[in-house]
């Protein structure tokens, strides 16, 4: 299934169950748990038949009639055998006298006494939940044919798309266990999990290890989506029993096996449960920031401390902010070639006294690897910027001595006026920058065979129009902005040829009228319009093409020769002794310095209307405060 396809079936999909759910009159919170397990009982029952499939293959007969699957058949290969009654065909086609949520719980049950991993997991109490109708409709919604895909993991994508929607909505109140998409590849890209043991103290649902097990599949050689069971084994603690319960789904429908615990004993703070100290090839995380009342001395009892404890208040025995005890933490999970990727608050990269103290000893490890700075609004629940952090054990001699700073907060896509993120591209062109570092130039060079491949694609995609030729040259590395001028002048054509058979139209319709024919006119009328949408569906697309020329060129142009460069405002590697001449500040643009802008007049008279709409919105409810407090005022007998 193409990508184009995929991201239709999971808008339609997406739209369809949102809709459902406004008839139902349900909270995003309330209806979250029970539709992501309705897309569970479908990965299962999908994964059923594919299994079944290949059992049957080899499967001896008797009379005539092939032997029929048993559970231990499918232990054999690490899938879950599904009694009749938990298989989606069974209950998409129960009587309507039965009571369907009573037997879509009898199935989550059935699921569970075959799988004890999920013991307790899988939600259940929907006849309580939905009525008989709408579970219905959601049934039919999940049947679509499309999810019968399950080499290409279809509905894995479909349970990450709907977590991730689900994210959105319930972000006014718990929209903290989701880690946005874009963050989490970019950890994932610069960590490059291949093997071993990954552990994510503040897993949530689950999506650092879901794209570690990309990152194999897509890395790691043949085997499908099993190759990143066999290679990495997956450790997590969520506190939150919720959000564990998202992540053990998260990974039953991606066919990873994990260790999640959840509750008291899963709070990282005081334990280390999976007994990992020293242990972990790799260590992901989105922790909480800046939480304060930790209690040291139970900290200081669990050990994890390589650099001495952060500072805390005698009085009440308690850590003021614990940011530095789980940069502790992750530090000293790894084992001596171990690597770390995490989130954290911006403000830790240059925190004074105790946790300035951690950070110089830290630094003089040589373990620091690479800092990279993250702009506003990246998620669902915060405004403010925060930064990436990453260790590596086990560098190359010759980088033990610096560390790469990237400050990132200016380059991103703006998705609306709340989120940003980073498009597969832009993440591409900031992994790059650290493959150069690293002297990975293959890698580099295979971001730039990306592009052209692209390029390439959209040649034939477009054949016969001017643009073609200057995207099929640069399928063959030829210039990218070459590529980017072609495809300007494209728009400007479009754009002219538009106006020109509109005006002819709008000629037609004019005619038509004086004649008194209605009927051409409006007949003209209506072509206008249907060639308008074409014009401008074509514009669009030609626009998306654009917009991977421009961050084609941003890299080009930068590290064309394949060689990394320092660059004003984006990127410097600084040693041990600069950072030590800046008072051991982990702040990129300490480092990195400003470049001069050149921001495009089109975007930012863009950027310069949705500021005054902005204003525009405060200054109106400041007015409407103003006046409700002279109101009260008034009545009190207090006027000002």
């Amino acid at each position: 299934m193409s990508q184009n396809n995929i991201k239709s079936l999971e808008d339609d999909l997406w739209e369809s169950a949102d809709a459902l759910r406004e008839g139902s009159k349900l909270s995003s919170q309330e209806y979250c748990m029970p539709v992501l397990g309705l897309i569970y009982l479908r990965y299962a029952y999908t994964r059923f038949k594919y299994v079944e499939a290949e059992i049957l293959k080899d499967r001896p007969s008797r009379n005539g009639i092939k032997l029929p699957v048993e559970s231990s058949d499918f232990k054999s290969k690490s899938a879950i055998f599904l009694p009749e009654n938990a298989r989606y065909d069974y209950l998409l086609n129960l009587p309507k006298d039965k009571n369907l949520g009573e037997a879509v719980d009898k199935a989550m049950e059935a699921i569970e006494k075959e799988c004890p991993d999920l013991s307790g997991i899988l939600p259940k109490n929907y006849q309580t939940i939905f009525k008989n109708d709408l579970l219905k409709d959601l049934l039919r919604l999940f049947n679509n044919d499309a999810l019968n895909e399950i080499k290409d993991d279809v509905i894995g994508r479909i349970y990450e798309y709907f977590l991730n929607k689900f994210a959105k909505n319930i972000a006014s109140d718990d929209g903290v266990f989701f880690t946005p998409k874009s963050l989490v590849r970019m950890i994932v890209s610069i960590i490059q999990p291949t093997h071993g043991k990954i552990l994510d103290p503040a897993c949530g649902s689950g999506g650092m290890f879901v794209s570690s097990g990309d990152f194999v599949n897509t890395n790691g050689g043949a085997g499908g989506r099993a190759s990143a069971s066999n290679k990495l084994t997956f450790f997590g603690q969520e506190k939150v029993e919720f959000n564990a319960k998202l992540c053990k789904m998260n990974m039953a429908v991606h066919g990873l096996n994990a260790k999640i615990i959840s509750g008291d004993e899963a709070n990282s703070f005081y334990n280390d449960y999976h007994k990992l100290e020293g242990k972990c090839d790799y260590v992901m995380a989105n922790p909480p920031f800046n939480v304060n009342k930790v209690k040291y001395e139970a900290t200081l009892n669990a050990g994890r401390l390589p650099f001495g404890l952060p500072g805390y208040n005698e009085k009440t025995k308690e850590i003021g902010n614990a940011n530095y005890l789980w940069i502790s933490y992750f530090y000293a999970y790894l084992n001596e070639t171990g690597r770390a990727g995490f989130v954290m608050a911006s403000s830790a990269t240059d925190s004074q006294h105790a946790d300035r103290d951690i950070r110089t000893k830290l630094v003089e490890t040589g373990d620091v690897d690479v800092i990279l700075s993250v702009g506003n609004n990246f998620f669902y629940t915060l405004s403010l910027p925060c930064t990436l952090w990453f260790f590596d054990k086990g560098k190359k001699g010759e980088l033990k001595d610096k560390v790469l700073f990237i400050d990132a907060r200016n380059y991103f896509t703006v998705v609306d006026r709340n989120l940003n993120e980073w498009t597969k591209w832009q993440m591409k062109n900031l992994s790059a920058i650290v493959h150069l570092y690293r002297g990975e130039t293959e890698k580099y060079k295979a971001v730039i065979h990306d592009y052209c491949t692209y390029f390439h694609d959209c040649a034939e995609r477009y054949n016969g129009r001017d643009m073609a030729f200057a995207l099929g040259k640069c399928s063959k590395g030829e210039d990218f902005a070459e590529v980017k001028a072609a495809l300007e002048k494209e728009l400007d054509t479009i754009k002219g040829e538009q106006k020109e058979q509109e005006a002819e139209l709008d000629r037609k319709a004019e005619t038509a009228l004086k004649a008194g024919n209605k009927k051409t006119a409006n007949e003209a009328k209506r072509q206008k319009k249907v060639m308008t949408a074409t014009f401008e569906k074509f514009q669009s697309e030609i626009n998306k093409v654009l917009v991977v020329a421009h961050d084609a060129l941003w890299l080009s142009e930068k590290f064309g020769n394949g060689k990394y460069a320092d660059i004003a405002g984006l990127c410097k590697l600084a040693s041990r002794a600069e950072i030590a001449e800046k008072n051991y500040s982990l702040t990129p643009g300490a480092y990195v310095g400003v470049a001069e802008v050149q921001e495009e007049e089109e975007n930012f008279a863009e950027r310069m209307k949705e500021i005054h709409a902005e204003l525009n919105k405060l200054q109106s409810e400041s007015n409407a405060l103003m006046a409700t407090i002279n109101a009260n005022l008034k009545e009190l007998g207090l006027e000002a």
